[in-house]
């Protein structure tokens, strides 16, 4: 039952190859090695500027040696991704996911501003990532996590993919979070995680909706292509 729901989990949001998966145990994880370093990067980098910048919560987006850096990782995930579909070079599970993690790193960089502003009754004039010290040790955090996602998180058994999947919803819930709190009886109306509750509860029914409607539409497409074909 657990290799069914990590499986249909992950089902219409990666291809979800063997050769290109980790696994914990005998346990697939359910999605490939580059989206499972984006979604574990993503919530490991909020976690991180959370701990670098608490108890503030910046809401302007980072100074232009950080958006760089920013702009550097999400490129290097594209080139990795673009070469190797083209069929210009081969690449391996590890390139995979250092450069998720990169991207995923990146990505929750440019959220966390957003959520701030959006969510918070109380946010600060700040730049996410600023000064340079944040910044070095943000970047620093991005070897830690592919040591422990390559070799460590392997050693967790059927935990391990559960953990990834666990990251795929908290990722979809904090950029559905960044929408539904564009609304004016979410906009700028918590103080706490606990005040945000209806705006959460919301964003995770959402995700729901996201992980169910991609599967149903791959299992269209597949469908379709089996009838053409």
């Amino acid at each position: 039952m657990l290799e069914s729901l990590l499986h249909w989990l992950g089902y219409g949001l990666c291809h979800q190859l063997p050769e290109r998966s980790f696994f914990g145990g005998a346990v697939q994880v359910p999605v490939c090695a580059r989206d499972t370093g984006i979604y574990v990067g993503f919530i490991v980098s909020i976690i991180v500027i959370w701990l670098l910048h608490r108890p503030e919560r910046p809401r302007e987006f980072p100074g232009l040696a950080a958006f760089s850096a920013i702009g550097l990782m999400i490129v290097a995930m594209a080139l990795d991704g673009f070469s190797s579909y083209a069929g210009l070079r081969t690449t391996t599970n590890d390139l995979r996911l250092i450069t998720g993690i990169l991207s995923g790193f990146a990505m929750a960089a440019l959220v966390v501003p957003m959520l701030n502003d959006e969510l918070w009754i109380r946010s600060d004039k700040g730049r996410v990532l600023s000064p340079g010290r944040r910044l070095a040790l943000w970047l620093a955090a991005v070897p830690v996590v592919f040591v422990l996602v390559r070799w460590v998180a392997p050693l967790l058994g059927p935990l391990y993919p559960i953990l990834v999947a666990a990251a795929i919803f908290a990722t979809l819930i904090a950029v559905n979070l960044v929408m539904v709190s564009l609304f004016p009886p979410f906009e700028r109306k918590a103080s706490t995680v606990l005040d945000a509750w209806p705006a959460i509860l919301i964003a995770l029914v959402m995700a729901f909706a996201e992980v169910a409607a991609s599967a149903a539409f791959r299992v269209g497409v597949e469908s379709l292509a089996g009838r053409v074909g």
